[in-house]
């Protein structure tokens, strides 16, 4: 971000398609997916919705449309994968699930709901998104590198971030777990990349970090007292054990839930719950999947 790279890659994708509307709003969708499946879905709508304002201001077009579609697909990108949302990191690490596992289930339903979600888009959207001729001959003229900040922190970074891919997507082979490689890059930007520690220190999402050690605790106190227990036992004789029944309860109330709520505390309360359910003898490795769909997907429902 600081070196100016996701600007430089916006402006890049939307010249080599001659910044006509509809073929950056599909590539900016797909590189909205494909981006959040590594790098927190967040920093990638920041980003990409102020490129996207830019081309809509010098374009003459409502951005609107194109950065709803841009928050849908970030979405959809970041529950492919065990590092693109903080619920699946969770489920990942809780039950020890590799980067392969997640792209062979979640990652497979995630490529039908991108494909459904770019035709719906298309035709909601596509035909508010017309741009004049003469506008987009004067945007023709933007230099496209001028976006870079600093090009050897900008080379550094992605680098690092193409090997924190690359051993996200082996770490099982390599035998480390994803939040050793995380804190390990970070490190070794901090030391190349010329930056403040303290200044990059500070940004950091401590109230979040704060939050899950509470969320734990608090967690870990229902499980102690019984409540969880209380929960599994409950949703199993509503279900009569039935994994099909089961699983759609858990998809549905766990996307409707996190349409309104953060999907992050209602994970982590309903993983110690299904791990109860597979004590009593319940085979719930499908229920995990579609607890994972349903938390990362629900976030689309609202606002």
């Amino acid at each position: 971000e600081r070196a100016g790279f996701f600007r430089w890659l916006c402006l890049t994708i939307a010249k080599a398609v001659h910044y006509k509307t509809i073929p950056i709003f599909i590539s900016f969708m797909l590189m909205s997916a494909f981006l959040a499946m590594f790098i927190d879905s967040i920093t990638v709508i920041l980003f990409l919705a102020a490129v996207t304002v830019e081309l809509a201001h010098l374009l003459h077009f409502d951005p609107i449309p194109m950065i709803i579609s841009e928050i849908f697909c970030s979405n959809l990108g970041g529950s492919a994968t065990m590092c693109g949302d903080p619920p699946n990191i969770i489920i990942g690490t809780s039950l020890g699930y590799s980067f392969k596992d997640f792209i062979l289930n979640t990652g497979v339903a995630t490529i039908f709901v991108i494909i459904v979600g770019l035709i719906c888009m298309y035709f909601i959207y596509g035909r508010k998104l017309f741009v004049e001729d003469e506008a987009i001959a004067k945007v023709m003229q933007l230099d496209e590198n001028k976006a870079i900040k600093d090009r050897k922190l900008m080379h550094e970074s992605v680098i690092i971030i193409i090997l924190v891919a690359l051993c996200f997507i082996f770490h099982d082979q390599l035998g480390v777990q994803s939040c050793t490689v995380a804190i390990a890059a970070a490190c070794i930007m901090l030391l190349i990349g010329g930056q403040e520690p303290e200044e990059i220190i500070s940004e950091v999402e401590w109230p979040t970090i704060l939050f899950f050690i509470g969320l734990f605790i608090v967690v870990g106190g229902m499980k102690k007292v019984g409540v969880i227990t209380m929960l599994a036992n409950g949703l199993i004789s509503i279900t009569h054990g039935n994994m099909v029944v089961t699983m759609m309860v858990i998809l549905w109330v766990s996307a409707i839930v996190s349409s309104f709520l953060d999907n992050i505390p209602f994970v982590a309360t309903l993983i110690p719950m299904i791990l109860t359910m597979q004590s009593e003898g319940m085979d719930v490795t499908p229920i995990w999947w579609a607890l994972s769909l349903g938390a990362c997907l629900g976030g689309n429902g609202t606002l």
